[in-house]
C-alpha cells in the first residue's frame, strides 16, 4: 500500500511539474499567435479609434498580428463578458473605459465582476467632454441651453453612447445642477450616437472630442462648453463649464487595456512595457491630441486605483438620479 501511495504521489507530482513547466514555456514564448483586442462598442467611437491606433504598433513590437474585434451592444456587457470568460493567456484583451465602472450599479445581475474579473495592463488616454448641439438648435452658450430647456421641459433629446456611462452621467449632472428636464436617447456606442446627432435626429449630447471635434470644425455641430479645468487646444474658443457658470459639473474619462483575471504576471508585464512604450511615441501622442484626447500613460496599478475610486463616485450619482436598467 505504501509503495502504491508513493508511486501515485510521484506520478501526480511529475504531472504537476510538467504542467508548471509548460506554463513557464508558454509565458516565455508569448506571443506565438495573433492577439485580439475586444472593443465593446461599434466602430467609430473613441475606444475604437484608440484600439486601431495602438494595434499596428503593438504588432510591430510583439511580432504578432493584433486584431481589433468590435463587439458592441448590451451597454458594453457583451464585449466585456467575452474577455472575462476568455482564457487568461494574454491572447484576448479588452479596450476598457471608465464607462464600465457604472455597470454593476445599473444592473442587479451581470455575468462577470467588473473589478475582480479584469486585470488592468496600462492606461493609454483620457479625455474631457464637449457639450455639443445640432446647428438647428438656437443656442450658443450654456445659459442659452438652460433657458431653452426650461421653456421646453422634457422636449429636448440628448444622445448618449451608453446608459450610465460618462456621456449619460454628464447630462444627468447637468440636469441636476440646472433643474432642467431633458430626454435621454441611448445608443450602442459613440459612433452611432454621433451620426444621429449630426443628422439632427437628436438635438444635443455630451460627446467625446475624438468623435465630435471633426464635426464641430466642419460646422455640422456646435460646441458650447467643455468639462475640465482648461479649454481644449484643438478648440480654444470653447469655454469650460466653470467659465460658463457651472463649476460643479465634472467628468473623468479614461481608457485602458485590460486582460482576464489570472493572466500571468510575466505576460502582463510584457504587454504593459510595450503599451507604455507606444504611449511615449511622439506620433502617437500627436494623433491622440489631434482627436481632442489627452495622451495618458498609466501603469496597471494606477488604472486599478482610478477604476475603484470612480466606481464609488459613479455609484453616488446613479443613486441620486435613481438610474436603473432592466436585467
Amino acid at each position: 500500500m505504501v509503495r502504491l501511495f508513493t508511486a501515485v504521489t510521484q506520478i501526480l507530482t511529475a504531472g504537476l511539474l510538467a504542467v508548471l513547466a509548460g506554463a513557464v514555456v508558454a509565458q516565455q514564448d508569448y506571443p506565438n499567435r495573433p492577439i485580439r483586442i475586444v472593443v465593446p462598442y461599434p466602430p467609430g467611437g473613441s475606444n475604437d479609434f484608440l484600439a486601431r491606433l495602438f494595434s499596428p504598433k503593438l504588432t510591430e513590437l510583439l511580432g504578432r498580428q493584433i486584431i481589433v474585434d468590435n463587439r458592441g451592444g448590451g451597454n458594453t456587457i457583451i464585449g466585456a463578458d467575452i474577455v472575462a470568460k476568455s482564457a487568461p493567456d494574454g491572447y484576448t484583451l479588452l479596450l476598457a473605459g471608465s464607462a464600465q465602472v457604472a455597470i454593476p450599479h445599473l444592473y442587479r445581475n451581470i455575468p462577470y465582476d467588473t473589478i475582480n474579473d479584469f486585470m488592468p495592463i496600462a492606461g493609454i488616454a483620457r479625455s474631457e467632454f464637449l457639450l455639443v448641439v445640432h446647428p438647428s438648435l438656437s443656442v450658443n452658450t450654456v445659459r442659452d441651453l438652460i433657458a431653452l430647456a426650461r421653456k421646453r421641459p422634457g422636449e429636448l433629446n440628448y444622445a448618449t453612447s451608453s446608459t450610465g456611462g460618462p456621456t449619460h452621467l454628464g447630462a444627468v449632472q447637468f440636469q441636476m445642477l440646472t433643474g432642467v428636464n431633458m430626454q435621454q436617447v441611448p445608443y450602442k456606442g459613440g459612433g452611432p450616437a454621433m451620426l444621429d446627432l449630426v443628422a439632427g435626429h437628436v438635438q444635443l449630447g455630451f460627446a467625446n472630442p475624438a468623435g465630435s471635434v471633426p464635426f464641430v470644425k466642419a460646422g455640422r455641430l456646435r460646441a458650447i462648453a467643455v468639462t475640465g479645468e482648461k479649454r481644449l487646444e484643438t478648440l480654444p474658443q470653447v469655454p469650460t463649464f466653470a467659465e460658463s457658470g457651472l463649476p460643479g459639473l465634472a467628468l473623468r474619462n479614461w481608457y485602458a487595456i485590460t486582460a482576464p483575471a489570472g493572466t500571468p504576471k510575466a505576460i502582463i508585464d510584457k504587454l504593459s512595457a510595450a503599451i507604455l512604450k507606444i504611449s511615449a511615441m511622439p506620433d502617437i501622442k500627436t494623433a491622440i491630441t489631434r482627436q481632442g484626447l489627452d495622451s495618458f500613460s498609466a501603469t496597471g496599478e494606477q488604472v486599478d486605483a482610478m477604476r475603484r475610486e470612480d466606481s464609488v463616485t459613479v455609484a453616488k450619482v446613479i443613486k441620486a438620479a435613481n438610474i436603473r436598467m432592466q436585467d
